[in-house]
Parts: structure tokens; C-alpha cells; sequence
């Protein structure tokens, strides 16, 4: 079921479209969170235009930009609205995501113009759209009551975005419901519950279905639960039933 949210999502995005097909301007959209990113995704589907392209910074990004390029154009990384900055602390103040966000926000800035933010021992790198940089790097000297700097710019390798718990098992098919109840620990009766509830999603879209076949890698997110990805389908055992291998979001 469409929310207001995803009415006013799918407004924005034909009006990208429109400004990039006419020959005006490239426009963009975003920051945008996983869900968002794959309604827009899901517009593109049966579409033809083509000049356009995501981006969060880096390659593994979670939160991302949707640049809509007109023909003269070519979608580069370049050419996106955004920076990346430096946040450096000392490595025994435990700063986590939260702290930074919270910072952020603080400032005033809304959540669309931020993008990730990578925390490690002693260093974040965060990502910016371009317009409202500034006001971070100006305003921005403590994060919590721990002092902070903040350089435009970053040096790779960059930190770790997440980490990760192994699980592994076998189910009697790549059902949803028979996967969602391995990763999860619950009953395959109760999983299915959770499924028809609209409590689960597919690569961040969500299915209510608990016979929908899953392929490998995708994301699998179940409300009150966690995060999960699923790496392997296989191979079958003797017995017929199918290894499973994924990891839990931490």
C-alpha cells in the first residue's frame, strides 16, 4: 500500500523526469533511504528514459542521490550535489552513528541532505548535499560533549559501514516464509504471519506473500527482528532440503 510520503516521492521523481527529458537540467533527488531508492527504481522499470543514475558518495553506498541527466549530459559521479567530509575525535571517546546524526540534526538540517555516515576508532567520514555543507563545517566543533574537527574530504580505505553475524541452516525450499523463519529463529507458522502482516520486506519493498521464491542476495528486513542478507541458496543435501547461508545485520 502507497503512503502519502511515496505520492509525494513519485511527484518529485516525474518532475525530474520532465525537467531531463525537456533538455533543461539535470535534477536530483536525495538524499533518499534504501525503500525510497527502489520505489524510484520501480517507477524507471517500464520506462524509457535512461540517463540517469544513483549515487551516495561511494559504491557501497546505503543512502543515495537519483540524478535525472538530460541527453547532452552524461551521469557521472562528478556531477551529483555531494561532498564528503572528515570527522576527527579522539580514539577513546566511543562516538557511534547515532551521536553524529543526532549532531546533525541538531544544526537544523533535514535528514534528506545527509547521506552516510562511516564511523571507526577515532575518525568518521560522512556525506553531504554540496548546498548545505557549510553549516556543517562551520558549525560543528563537539559531537555530544566529545571535541571534534572536520576537513572536507576523505582518505580511503573508508570505515566499515557494518558488521555482520553469520547464520547458516537448511530449509525445505527458498520459500519466504521458510528463509524469514531460519534467519530469524522463529517458526516457519509465525514467520508466515509476520509475512501476511506486511512486516517483512525484499529488497526493501514488501511482499505478503510467504510462497514468493528469494534468489540469492537479497535483502531481507523483518520489523522488531533485524536486517538480514542472503549470500547462497545451496547446494541441496541428500535429503533434498537446500544450505543456506546469510548474515544478520549488527
Amino acid at each position: 500500500m502507497k503512503t502519502l510520503d511515496d505520492n509525494l516521492l513519485e511527484a518529485k521523481a516525474e518532475d525530474a523526469l520532465r525537467c531531463a527529458q525537456s533538455g533543461k537540467a539535470a535534477r536530483f533527488i536525495g538524499f533518499l533511504d534504501e525503500r525510497q531508492a527502489a520505489h524510484i527504481r520501480s517507477i524507471l522499470k517500464n520506462r524509457t528514459f535512461k540517463n540517469y543514475m544513483f549515487w551516495g558518495g561511494f559504491s557501497e553506498a546505503e543512502r543515495v542521490v537519483f540524478g535525472a541527466f538530460p541527453d547532452y549530459l552524461q551521469p557521472l559521479e562528478e556531477g551529483f550535489p555531494i561532498m564528503g567530509a572528515t570527522v576527527a575525535f579522539r580514539k577513546q571517546d566511543a562516538l557511534q552513528h547515532r551521536d553524529f546524526l543526532g549532531a546533525f540534526l541538531a544544526l537544523g538540517l533535514n535528514r534528506e541532505t545527509l547521506g552516510d555516515i562511516l564511523v571507526e576508532d577515532g575518525r568518521a567520514v560522512f556525506f553531504v548535499r554540496k548546498e548545505v555543507s557549510g553549516v556543517l563545517l562551520d558549525g560543528i566543533q563537539k559531537v555530544g560533549r566529545v571535541g571534534v574537527s572536520i576537513q572536507p574530504g576523505f582518505q580511503k580505505p573508508l570505515p566499515v559501514a557494518h558488521r555482520f553475524k553469520e547464520i547458516s541452516g537448511v530449509v525445505a525450499s527458498p520459500r519466504l516464509d521458510c528463509l524469514a523463519a531460519l534467519l530469524t529463529g522463529l517458526s516457519r507458522e509465525k514467520a508466515a504471519g509476520l509475512i501476511r502482516s506486511g512486516l517483512v520486506m525484499v529488497d526493501h519493498e514488501v511482499f505478503q506473500e510467504p510462497s514468493l521464491t528469494v534468489r540469492e542476495g537479497v535483502n531481507l528486513s523483518v520489523r522488531g527482528t533485524g536486517r538480514f542478507i542472503i549470500d547462497r541458496l545451496g547446494p541441496v543435501t541428500k535429503k533434498g532440503r537446500l544450505n543456506v547461508a546469510g548474515r544478520k545485520y549488527e
